[in-house]
């Protein structure tokens, strides 16, 4: 089947150039306009994702082939891209940067899958002629990839951005959609893992209407509306439509809150479809966990930067090591072990976690695990069939101390995991470690781990103990 799906990549020569900034006000910008914008996010990240989510006003969609592989990618691009009027897509690092010698996991492989235009955002702070031969070799590196236009970034005043102008219109022959002036309004912050998440701080939507404020007079929106209409049509085959959730079995409880804000919304969605209730649960806020729960789960997140609230709330930290106790499952990904911990050190500070697994984590000044892992389940998780292999991956500056854990839920092929060669801490009826699962890559564990969430039962366990005056 031939569909015309709008599309567009926006990429750059290297990271930090400013491709985020940049594709959140165009995505506020064209969604101003009245059109229902898709963003996308090529690779795993979870940051920037929120922040293209709050500005086009839908949850984006992560594309990476390491996880998926490509006919998944694919398969989930079709079927968000049919609900949209324009799809815009960013890219990671530069534009041919690549695990691989050949590409095989570049934003302009992703680009020339999709068959889509490129836009590349060219931080111009500091150059005038030399970048057009930087354009020039990006252009004929891999001619058969299509790069439509450039939107100059970090432009200086009016004469450097003429400067930029007449080079790229005497050499490129690439056509300018904008230049964008360096502000320090649209200056999205910074810290150990990244931009700092939007969910954190709401103050931070003013943000995004300042960068929107910025793109839309800096950049001919509707040039680039264009071109992604202009777009080939795709050979999609039939796009599956989103079946109902069924009746749910299991209610489990999600850790949303400043704390804890690393979810892919497929995770989500697989967890509905396999029959769970999703009860938010605010870590900082609640002083108990929510009534008839029958499971946990807890993604990543920054608990290091809100250790203080955390380890105040002290009612729910005891509530969720009694649960954890009596047989609670529990489902914990980077963010979601430390909190489990017994405490957590960063910046010289020590706090107080839930103290249901035996061990400390300390933050550490670097990187202590970053970049796609290779999983094999030891079968020690009761949610984990032994056999095959889960890719997933890291970031973590956190490092596990004083373990006395025995059991792992996985091998670790490719990673660092906890201690370079496992991760997953197995406790009672808890999962806790570094890596971060994606549904789409990891299909079973959303319908194994509702099935077990029901079949163990806990809210009734917890209500007939309540019934028998043994409160839990």
């Amino acid at each position: 089947m031939s569909k015309n799906l709008p599309r567009v990549v926006i990429s750059a020569a290297h990271k930090s150039a400013g491709k985020t900034t940049i594709s959140v006000g165009l995505c506020a910008a064209i969604a101003e306009k009245g059109l229902r914008v898709q963003p996308f996010k090529k690779g795993p990240d979870f940051i920037d994702p929120m922040w293209l989510s709050a500005a086009a006003g839908r949850d984006c969609r992560n594309l990476d082939n390491f996880m998926f592989g490509w006919d998944e990618l694919l398969r989930s691009f079709y079927t968000h891209a049919a609900n949209a009027d324009i799809s815009l897509i960013e890219g990671n690092k530069g534009l041919h940067d690549s695990m691989e010698a050949d590409g095989e996991g570049s934003a302009a492989n992703l680009a020339r899958r999709l068959d889509a235009p490129v836009i590349m955002v060219m931080d111009a702070a500091g150059t005038t002629r030399g970048i057009a031969p930087l354009l020039l070799g990006y252009k004929m590196f891999e001619p058969d990839i299509n790069i439509a236009g450039v939107i100059l970034n970090k432009v200086g005043n009016a004469r450097h951005e003429a400067k930029l102008r007449a080079v790229i219109d005497k050499y490129c022959g690439i056509p300018i959609l904008g230049a964008v002036r360096k502000n320090p309004e649209m200056e999205i912050l910074e810290r150990h893992l990244g931009l700092i998440p939007v969910k954190e701080d709401e103050k931070l939507q003013t943000l995004i209407h300042n960068i929107k404020r910025q793109v839309a007079f800096s950049v001919d929106i509707d040039k680039v509306i264009e071109l992604a209409r202009g777009a080939a049509p795709l050979e999609t085959g039939s796009v599956a439509m989103a079946s109902p959730s069924p009746a749910p079995i299991a209610r489990i409880g999600v850790m949303m809150d400043r704390a804890f804000t690393f979810y892919y919304p497929e995770n989500l969605e697989a967890l509905r479809m396999a029959g769970a209730e999703l009860v938010p649960v605010n870590a900082m806020k609640d002083n108990r966990l929510p009534a008839r729960l029958d499971a946990l789960y807890i993604g990543g997140g920054f608990p290091e930067t809100n250790m203080e609230e955390l380890e105040f709330n002290a009612g729910l930290r005891i509530d969720i090591k009694d649960a954890i106790e009596a047989g609670l499952p529990v489902h914990a990904e980077c963010g979601g072990l430390i909190y489990l911990s017994r405490g957590v050190s960063y910046n010289g500070k020590t706090a107080a976690m839930v103290g249901a697994l035996s061990c400390d984590v300390a933050i550490r000044h670097k990187p202590k695990g970053h970049g796609y892992m290779k999983l094999e389940p030891t079968g020690k998780s009761p949610w984990f069939a032994v056999g095959g292999q889960i890719r997933a991956h890291e970031f973590h500056y956190g490092e596990v101390m004083n373990s006395t854990h025995a059991e792992f839920a996985f091998r670790v092929t490719r990673g660092a995991g906890i201690d370079g060669k496992n991760d997953g801490i197995v406790y009672k009826n808890v999962t806790a470690g570094f890596a971060h699962l994606h549904a789409l890559g990891c299909p079973d564990w959303a319908r194994d781990f509702v099935n077990f969430a029901a079949r163990t039962g806990f809210s009734r366990k917890r209500q007939a103990l309540a019934a028998s005056g043994n409160y839990l």
